[in-house]
């Protein structure tokens, strides 16, 4: 079982609580209309299948109903940490020892 931390309830509960919301940080075109077929099609359809750290939209339907992005590890299915909707997108390269 998935344990999903929620950034907004202050409460880390099982995956059944929540439900999956897509890929985060995605840019909406402002106008689809002016976007050709294929331009939809990959907006729609076309995400990426990262190995490793991938951000996802989460929604905590049975609690404040919130929703808020995560960063899960897509080897392990580990969560590895969660964020409020409206922040940036955290860094996780690895940082350098200062000398």
């Amino acid at each position: 079982m998935l344990l999903i931390h929620c950034p907004y309830c202050e409460e880390t509960l099982p995956e059944l609580e929540f439900a999956y919301a897509g890929e985060a940080h995605i840019a909406r075109p402002a106008d689809p209309s002016a976007l050709s077929d294929e331009e939809w099609r990959d907006f729609l359809f076309i995400r990426t299948n990262a190995r490793g750290p991938h951000f996802e939209r989460w929604r905590h339907i049975h609690g404040c109903a919130q929703f808020f992005n995560a960063v899960r590890d897509t080897v392990s299915d580990r969560f590895l940490m969660t964020y409020k909707a409206g922040a940036p997108r955290p860094d996780l390269s690895p940082k350098e020892d200062a000398e």
